[in-house]
């Protein structure tokens, strides 16, 4: 597995080793976790201007962030670089530096890690989020930059809407916690597995979370009942990769979402919220998944899908967004 090794870049190194004898995949934990605070005082304050999001249109975890910069209207407030297509020995590749100066020929995101640490040892991953008064990263966890963007700017943006409020904390966390394992890394688990049983474990896994999924929205308009949140959103990247990426390239096909009527139009109103198709590029999805498992780099010519159709969820009456107080 590529990755820095005391600062050096290595295509293979144990410490970045995700399968195990047994076959299983093990996805290792991001090192990087410091916040941004609305605090002036704090060592990351919220500022406009200052952070910097670097990110692959094919990574799903990199599109929870993209997804939240759109939804708590920060795109004038944190700026994104997008990486080149594709897979490259040297990790991900860009267009710019961290500076902004142009590299025609490519520059790899592991210099940035670098210059936060000269010695780091590690994974060089997307989504991260970088400092540029600091020059440093402050978080490579989706997951809390999430968190960092639903919250840290919005005395900035005026954006009060809350896809975290305390009162479904509870609910989110006991989707977030099913969905993650089961859904988010259990499509990997199957994909990256070397071992009949570890995939059989695996895909038994996805399935069972859509299943529940399933059963749940068609009853309800979001996971956590009446209001969008968090959770929606962490299930919504995965969900949009599975047809063309996942159900094929990852072998997870024993059912698709289309096949599923509830995930299928509960997919489309998420794809349909304003802002969030800017988010998602199917075509350039579909060609990193294929070409990640595809000895021949041959991407398969289908399945179509119109994420734009009608969906018909309005019926279940669920009331959208709460607004942050206080």
């Amino acid at each position: 597995m590529a990755q820095l090794y005391n600062g050096k870049w290595a295509a293979t190194a144990p410490a970045a080793e995700e399968i195990g004898e047994d076959g299983r995949f093990r996805r290792i934990d991001s090192p990087l976790r410091d916040t941004i605070s609305p605090d002036p005082d704090a060592e990351f304050p919220a500022e406009a201007g200052r952070y910097h999001l670097w990110v692959a249109w094919v990574c799903p975890w990199a599109a929870r962030t993209l997804a939240f910069r759109v939804l708590k209207g920060l795109e004038d407030v944190i700026s994104v670089s997008y990486a080149r297509p594709g897979l490259f020995s040297e990790g991900w590749i860009f267009d710019e530096d961290m500076d902004g100066n142009s590299h025609p020929d490519g520059w790899p995101l592991w210099n940035l890690y670098v210059e936060h640490d000269p010695n780091f040892t590690g994974k060089v991953t997307v989504p991260t989020l970088w400092d540029k008064k600091t020059r440093r990263i402050v978080n490579n966890e989706s997951s809390e930059i999430i968190r960092i963007f639903n919250s840290a700017f919005d005395g900035l943006t005026g954006n009060r809407l809350d896809f975290y409020p305390p009162q479904l904390h509870r609910q989110v966390d006991r989707w977030n916690d099913m969905i993650y394992p089961g859904l988010n890394n259990g499509v990997y688990r199957a994909g990256f597995a070397s071992t009949q049983e570890a995939y059989d474990e695996a895909v038994e896994g996805v399935f069972v979370t859509l299943d529940a999924m399933e059963q749940q929205l068609a009853l309800n308009r979001y996971l956590a009942g009446d209001h969008l949140t968090e959770a929606d959103w962490r299930a919504f990247t995965t969900l949009v990769r599975f047809d063309v990426g996942y159900h094929g390239a990852f072998k997870c096909n024993l059912r698709r979402i289309e096949d599923y009527p509830a995930l299928r139009n509960y997919l489309r109103e998420l794809y349909q919220w304003l802002g969030i198709a800017g988010t998602v590029r199917l075509d350039l999805i579909k060609h990193g998944y294929w070409w990640l498992v595809e000895r021949h780099k041959i991407v398969a010519i289908g399945p179509e899908l119109d994420l734009t159709t009608a969906h018909d969820r309005e019926h279940l009456d669920g009331r959208g967004v709460m607004e942050r107080t206080g």
